[in-house]
């Protein structure tokens, strides 16, 4: 269960004010976090962890959003 604690203490962590550099790093620890879990879900089958990693998910997709800029309008 030392997984699941390090996603729910992912997911404290603060997320303004962050560098471009420290953007792509959340968004590949998210990413392998999610991969992660999604291993034990698979034998398990527990919902609480698959609430877990919509969370994570949600925090992945908000961060690269931010990397990706506004799209340009034509």
């Amino acid at each position: 269960m030392d997984l699941i604690n390090k996603a729910l203490k992912f997911e404290k962590q603060k997320l303004n004010s962050l560098s471009t550099s420290d953007r792509v790093k959340i968004s590949r620890e998210a990413k392998s976090l999610i991969l992660s879990l999604n291993e034990i879900y698979k034998v398990k089958k527990d919902k609480e962890i698959m609430d877990i990693m919509k969370r994570l998910t949600a925090i992945k997709v908000k961060v690269e959003k931010r990397l990706k800029g506004k799209p340009l309008t034509a």
